[in-house]
């Protein structure tokens, strides 16, 4: 395992990469991962929420575009 301390002096660039080989990883193997019980009663909160009409959904773009308004 790398220690903490040998990825704090990573230059930014090897962060990145090093995240994305880390996500490769998972990605390639879907199964293996465990989603908590919490985050299915989330998801189907929100469904019968947007079936009900409380909620609507927006598009990917609006979404982007309210997020990097938020954060700019």
């Amino acid at each position: 395992m790398i220690a903490r301390d040998e990825i704090r002096n990573l230059p930014i660039t090897e962060k990145l990469a090093l995240l994305e080989e880390v996500w490769s990883e998972i990605a390639a193997e879907p199964e293996r991962l465990e989603i908590p019980q919490w985050h299915n009663e989330l998801l189907d909160q929100r469904d019968k929420a947007y079936k009900a009409g409380t909620v609507r959904a927006i598009s990917w773009e609006d979404a982007k575009l309210r997020i990097q308004q938020a954060i700019w």
